[in-house]
Formats: structure tokens, sequence, C-alpha cells
């Protein structure tokens, strides 16, 4: 049994800018959902940003969806390589099949590029715990 999922006029006004943040992501780099979301603004959110990947069509040729992934680091497609296209652009996965966030994740577009867009930059984030760890001197 499959379900329809129907898109709003509403939601759809979201998806090219959605696809212009979704471009600027470099290779060997993922976001997520929700961080595309952020840039976006509005009232977009990181399942608009789902329906938008999942409607990309022949544009996906273009839009590196592949490079969008949740919050967690995981692969949310099924059956469409994304993990494997992230590998041969150098992004490592841990055990668990999660992205190395910490290492690999997009901090959005430049402050420059966003404003002249109309998006919105990211904040810049506190280091991780593991980062933390890693910067601080061991004395023994």
């Amino acid at each position: 049994m499959s379900t329809t999922i129907t898109i709003t006029m509403q939601e759809r006004r979201f998806f090219e800018r959605i696809y212009q943040v979704v471009e600027q992501v470099p290779r060997g780099k993922v976001t997520t959902y929700g961080d595309v979301a952020l840039i976006v603004g509005g009232d977009c959110d990181a399942r608009i940003v789902g329906l938008a990947m999942g409607d990309l069509g022949p544009r996906a040729a273009k839009v590196p969806w592949q490079r969008v992934i949740n919050r967690s680091g995981g692969i949310s497609t099924q059956g469409y390589n994304q993990r494997e296209l992230l590998v041969a652009e150098g992004v490592e996965f841990d055990e668990k099949g999660k992205a190395l966030l910490e290492r690999f994740r997009w901090a959005g577009p430049d402050k420059e590029w966003a404003v002249k867009h109309g998006f919105t930059p990211l904040p810049a984030r506190a280091p991780s715990k593991e980062e933390e760890d890693k910067s601080q001197l061991r004395l023994f």
C-alpha cells in the first residue's frame, strides 16, 4: 500500500530556494534538513526540505541531494545509493552508519552570499563534546 503525499502551494514556494541552498553545499560536506530550513528561513522546516528533495525529478542531476542528511547524521533515503555517493566524495561514517557530522557538516553559506541572495547565515556552532575533548591540552 503506497501513501500519497500532497504538497501544498505554500510548501512548494520554498522548493527553488531550498535547491539554491543545497547547490552551495560543497563536495565532501553534508548538511541537515533542519540546517537548510534555517538558511531558507520563513516558515520553512525540515519536513518541507525533505519534500523538496523527494520532488527533484530530473533536477537531481544538478542539485546534490545526497549531501542532505538527517540531524543525527543518518541517511533518510532508501535505495538511492546516498551513502555510496557520499563515501565517494570523502565523507566518513561511524560504525552505526552515521556521517561524522563533527568533521563533515557544512557550516552554511558565507554571510556575504547569504545576505546577497536573501538567506539567513547559520549561527556559529559551539564545538561538540568530542571536539572540545580533542582540543584540550592533556597534562597526564
